[in-house]
């Protein structure tokens, strides 16, 4: 069995009034906080407390997180970390040291898939745990601790403290690259979020879909029907595992890009285009056809 769960940090101020939290469903999810930390504190916390929070369950734990510097610290760096004796690559003290060495702890033995979304694109798991290290802050702010949540029963749980000393930089995303988040382009967003539309998850919430449809969105389907917004968000629902493989991305201008992919599932392929605009700041699907294939 495998529990799947989104985690997610916030700041207010960065560093300031600071919650995290995490949420798999209605019945399973936690948060709280510290009265002065950073975002990324936040980020790494929620983390933490997931996987100490199911240690106790031999389950496979899939973590949805928008922070690829979070990502890359557990899967990538840490190793590195630890052989330098907890040193980046430019000999400087690793960031928020207490709770990575935590963490480090924490994942031992644990099967642990981590998958990256875009935060704030409708990933329904990620919006509530959005939503859970805000309230969090907010409470913080406020001088109240937030509700713990029901967590799962039989949990042990150590929190760190905010440590000083910790709270009063982000790490230098420009000076080393070791521990910077890759600045992600258009081409990345479109094609997050079009894998973002075949998940169930998004699928089974018409008004998760309809946040990444254009208002004017049309569909040619492979009977040559051709849909509206308002009749795909009246028919759509989840539909099993779908993978997306990128044949082609193209810029057409600014804000307007065209995706070429192919979708594969058990059953059969499809070729398919997708245009995406940019309105407003956001990134919307304004066209969509499939044709299928023989492969």
């Amino acid at each position: 069995m495998t529990i799947t769960a989104a985690a997610d940090g916030s700041a207010l101020g960065n560093p300031g009034p600071a919650g995290w939290g995490w949420y798999s469903d209605d019945d399973h999810w936690a948060c709280g906080g510290w009265s002065n930390g950073t975002n990324n504190m936040g980020e790494l916390m929620a983390v933490l407390d997931l996987l100490q929070q199911t240690a106790h369950l031999d389950d496979e734990l899939h973590i949805i997180c928008d922070s690829t510097y979070v990502i890359n610290s557990i899967t990538k760096w840490m190793p590195g970390w630890k052989r330098r004796g907890w040193k980046k690559g430019d000999g400087k003290p690793v960031m928020n040291i207490d709770l990575m060495k935590a963490l480090d702890e924490a994942m031992k033995g644990r099967r642990v898939v981590f998958e990256w979304v875009k935060g704030h694109a409708g990933h329904p798991l990620n919006e509530e745990a959005d939503r859970l290290a805000n309230a969090a802050a907010t409470a913080w702010k406020s001088g109240a601790a937030p509700d713990p949540g029901p967590g799962f029963a039989g949990a042990q749980v150590a929190h760190p403290a905010a440590m000083p000393g910790q709270i009063d930089e982000e790490p230098d995303l420009f000076a080393d690259l070791e521990s910077a988040d890759p600045v992600e382009t258009p081409e990345q967003t479109v094609i997050a979020l079009e894998r973002s539309l075949l998940t169930d998850q998004v699928r089974a919430d018409a008004v998760s879909v309809a946040a990444l449809l254009h208002p004017l969105w049309q569909e040619i389907g492979k009977s040559g029907r051709l849909w509206s917004r308002d009749e795909i968000l009246a028919e759509i629902g989840p539909i099993g595992l779908i993978s997306l493989e990128v044949v082609d991305v193209q810029r057409l201008s600014d804000d307007v890009i065209l995706l070429l992919w192919r979708s594969h599932t058990d059953e059969a392929s499809a070729l398919r285009s997708s245009l995406w605009v940019r309105e407003s700041g956001r990134w919307v699907q304004r066209f969509h056809q499939g044709t299928h294939t023989a492969d």
